[in-house]
């Protein structure tokens, strides 16, 4: 079909054919019933692991201490007045036993985590089983110290206020409204895997869809009737819409489920990277999309397609590492390249290292190289999908005459 040709036709039919193709990709992914169950089983894995995560970080640590010797019972008073200082959900509870030997058997027997036994000139000695309770070693240690440096001061005439006057730390923060690190980080991961994950979904099932209607011959009956590059617009725009939908759904599960770990004070600043995600999310997958398209009108079977789709696979691979991976002056450069930038930039407003202006600039960057890749794709594909008779490369789609 010569380039005239199809002009012809393209004006011969209203321009908003597209939106019958559109409500046709979104009215078949909404009655697939393995979209909506995988959907709604994302979701339900979502909240419900952010749940579990914040019970079991909520949950209180029950340590029990095997002890024997005199202060002993003071020894694990004071770890657990240690434990409430430093809020950390730790409980020491102590249970006397006549000599070393019974504590001893009773850590053997898992009847208690650790013992606690003294070890002669004042001192005192952990006995654990085949591991160490870190929580034991710190708090009832420190208990022993304090203890130990209170008792001679005593003995020196002078009091533990004396000793440790001028020794107080104050830790102060100097943006306490800032996202944590180590959550910033979990973040930044959940961005870079739910765009893998919908790139992939979403795009394999455009190119699939292209493929299967130009093996079936229905690309033939379509084109007589829509202009392909209405059929590619309504495709694009179809299923961009289903993936923005199913994105938002996604977020949503997530910032409600962080409620439940005890993050629910830095949610805003956690929506606000989410929110710019979505945006750079809809605007890029608009491009990758098209070169999915592109992918599906290159190959003439469904096999062809993993071949067709290698380099744009490689390039949903770099995005995720890149969001997973990168850091310090690399991931600042990255948030600014088009494609790499829909994790990265997000990732960065998550930490609190991006200016306001930035997301801006890197938006428009990625709007523009969004917009020359349609272009681009859409040559591709008007040039490669009517060409049935095998497998094509870009090389081979551009040199063919419209």
């Amino acid at each position: 079909m010569s380039e005239r040709t199809m002009n012809a036709a393209e004006q011969s039919v209203p321009r908003g054919v597209w939106r019958i193709v559109t409500e046709r990709e979104v009215v078949v992914k909404l009655r697939d019933r393995n979209f909506l169950i995988s959907t709604a089983i994302t979701i339900i894995a979502i909240v419900a692991s952010l749940a579990i995560s914040g019970f079991v970080s909520s949950r209180t640590d029950k340590v029990e201490v095997a002890i024997t010797g005199a202060g002993a019972d003071q020894i694990v008073t004071t770890a657990n007045s240690f434990a409430e200082s430093a809020d950390k959900n730790v409980i020491f509870t102590g249970h006397p036993e006549p000599d070393v030997g019974a504590v001893e058997r009773q850590v053997r027997d898992d009847a208690v985590d650790v013992g606690l036994i003294p070890a002669g000139s004042g001192e005192w000695r952990l006995v654990g089983k085949a591991g160490q309770d870190d929580n034991a070693a710190t708090y009832l240690t420190a208990a022993v110290r304090q203890i130990t440096v209170q008792r001679n001061a005593i003995s020196a005439g002078t009091s533990m206020e004396a000793l440790s006057r001028g020794s107080v730390v104050a830790y102060g923060l100097l943006d306490p409204s800032a996202v944590d690190p180590g959550l910033a980080k979990v973040v930044s991961f959940v961005f870079a895997f739910l765009f893998y994950m919908a790139s992939f979904l979403f795009g394999m099932s455009i190119a699939q869809s292209v493929v299967e209607e130009k093996q079936n011959r229905i690309v033939e009956i379509l084109a007589s009737a829509i202009p392909l590059r209405q059929l590619l617009i309504g495709k694009v725009i179809g299923n961009t819409i289903m993936a923005f939908g199913q994105l938002a759904l996604f977020v949503c599960a997530g910032l409600a489920g962080l409620t439940f770990t005890g993050k629910g004070d830095q949610v805003s600043e956690i929506a606000g990277a989410a929110g710019w995600f979505i945006v750079f999310f809809v605007v890029g997958f608009l491009a990758l999309a098209s070169l999915w398209a592109v992918a599906g009108s290159l190959a003439t079977r469904s096999e062809d397609i993993q071949s067709t789709a290698t380099p744009l696979s490689l390039l949903i691979m770099l995005v995720l590492f890149a969001g997973i991976f990168l850091s310090g002056t690399a991931r600042v450069v990255a948030s600014y390249v088009p494609v790499l930038s829909i994790v990265t930039m997000p990732a960065r407003l998550a930490e609190g290292t991006a200016s306001w202006w930035e997301p801006l600039i890197a938006l428009a960057l990625m709007a523009a190289a969004t917009y020359g890749i349609v272009v681009i794709a859409e040559r591709i594909y008007r040039r490669s999908l009517m060409q049935t008779q095998g497998r094509l490369t870009i090389r081979q789609a551009l040199k063919v005459e419209d």
